[in-house]
């Protein structure tokens, strides 16, 4: 094979971010399997927050997230990407419902599902955490633009909507804490697999620059597709499933984490070479 040709470092930057991010579905499946063989199998993915491997699955989710706006490119993705980096730290700060003996060791003080209540200080501690960080990027990303460090209309919507999520977080928690403890997770995950759906079409029809080849075009469509089909099912048979005892959730939460990891390796290896490895295109000379 001929050597390789050199590199950038804002090239190597991207490579790295991408597979970075396919990792870290790896992680929340190496602890899941580690713990599941304590616990056994639980009836979600999310359920093994309340295990050993609550860690390495909050961890691998705030990484992410930190990785979304380091990569969130241009354009219409470029904000799609800062709003998955928004909900990703809540679904590993906000921990999911259980139905009472679901996991062994933990006291669900309910007939059905609830959020049990020995860790709504950890949740507490975790959306106070969130809001300010979250405060103090968007302050940082105003600052930015104030001093003409970044351009305000690259930046405009993703501060805007940050601040909106903020604002509705904040005051859910502070008036509706019940409700968000026993919908944020479940809300949360839709709004982070949703938004991929579409950014998965946006990658195989992009509106500016070259788009991508058949294969690959045909592989961000299915992804897309199988996404929606995952999410529906999640909302749609999950109350359904847990009835019959069946693992609708833990199926569905696995089949979207290797969605989630298919996408970044289908990205990764479409752009690797790219000289300029933006999400998108920049605009010509003429602004178009």
């Amino acid at each position: 094979m001929p050597p390789a040709a050199p590199s950038t470092s804002v090239q190597r930057t991207y490579r790295y971010l991408r597979v970075a991010i396919a990792g870290t579905v790896v992680v929340i499946f190496v602890s899941v399997g580690l713990a599941a063989a304590s616990v056994g199998w639980l009836t979600s993915v999310s359920d093994y927050f309340y295990t050993p491997a609550r860690n390495a699955f909050v961890g691998a989710l705030v990484a992410a997230a930190l990785a979304l706006v380091a990569l969130s490119g241009r354009g219409t993705e470029r904000a799609l990407l800062d709003a998955a980096a928004l909900f990703a730290p809540l679904i590993a700060l906000v921990p999911t419902t259980l139905a009472p003996g679901s996991v062994p060791g933990v006291v669900v003080p309910c007939a059905n599902r609830c959020f049990p209540p020995e860790f709504e200080a950890d949740a507490a501690n975790g959306v106070a955490t969130y809001l300010v960080v979250g405060l103090l990027t968007v302050l940082v990303g105003v600052l930015l633009a104030a001093l003409r460090q970044v351009s305000l209309g690259a930046v405009g919507f993703s501060l805007v909507s940050s601040t909106g999520v903020l604002v509705v977080i904040g005051a859910l928690w502070l008036f509706a804490r019940d409700s968000f403890l026993a919908q944020g997770h479940f809300v949360a995950t839709i709004a982070f697999f949703g938004l991929f759906a579409t950014v998965a079409i946006i990658n195989a029809f992009p509106r500016r620059g070259t788009p991508p080849s058949r294969v690959f075009r045909v592989l961000y469509v299915a992804i897309a597709l199988g996404l929606v089909a995952v999410l529906v099912v999640y909302v749609a048979l999950v109350p359904e499933a847990d009835a019959a005892g069946l693992p609708v959730v833990l199926l569905a939460e696995a089949a979207a984490l290797t969605l989630f990891f298919a996408f970044w390796i289908v990205q990764g290896v479409e752009k690797w070479n790219e000289a300029d490895p933006g999400i998108l295109e920049p605009r010509d000379a003429s602004g178009t």
